[in-house]
């Protein structure tokens, strides 16, 4: 008897159904997925323990009082503007001091915005925030 030799069949696998099937998934689960936004951030302020800069570098001081008027290097200004702010801010332009800006604890947060507003529109770029420390702000 002659047996006929069975040679082995390879399969033959076609990968062009599978790959069409991934993508009509993937296109389904980015369809349904629900893009969200924190609207909150946990934020960790840092504290004001550490010693004063011993940068001698010339520095402005704007301070901001808790009624949102503004006073540059001791001198009060008139108005509570942008504009007016930044007009006297003017001579910062000139120099490489530094911005320090001093802002009461109960200061509106746009007072602050608008001092940092001025500070950009006059491409002051050194700016520092001041605070009091920890342990003096206890007392009495």
């Amino acid at each position: 008897m002659k047996f006929k030799k069975s040679t082995a069949i390879e399969p033959d696998i076609n990968l062009i159904p599978f790959i069409d099937v991934l993508l009509v998934v993937l296109i389904f689960l980015m369809l349904t997925t629900t893009w969200s936004r924190f609207n909150q951030m946990n934020v960790s302020l840092p504290s004001a323990n550490a010693q004063g800069s011993t940068d001698a570098t010339p520095s402005w001081v704007v301070v901001v009082s808790s009624q949102g008027t503004y006073a540059v290097n001791g001198a009060k200004i008139e108005g509570r503007t942008l504009q007016d702010l930044s007009a006297a801010l003017a001579g910062l332009r000139k120099t490489d001091a530094a911005l320090i800006i001093k802002a009461d604890a109960s200061a509106s947060h746009q007072s602050v915005v608008n001092v940092l507003e001025a500070a950009r529109m006059n491409g002051v770029v050194k700016i520092a925030f001041a605070t009091q420390n920890s342990s003096q702000a206890n007392k009495p």
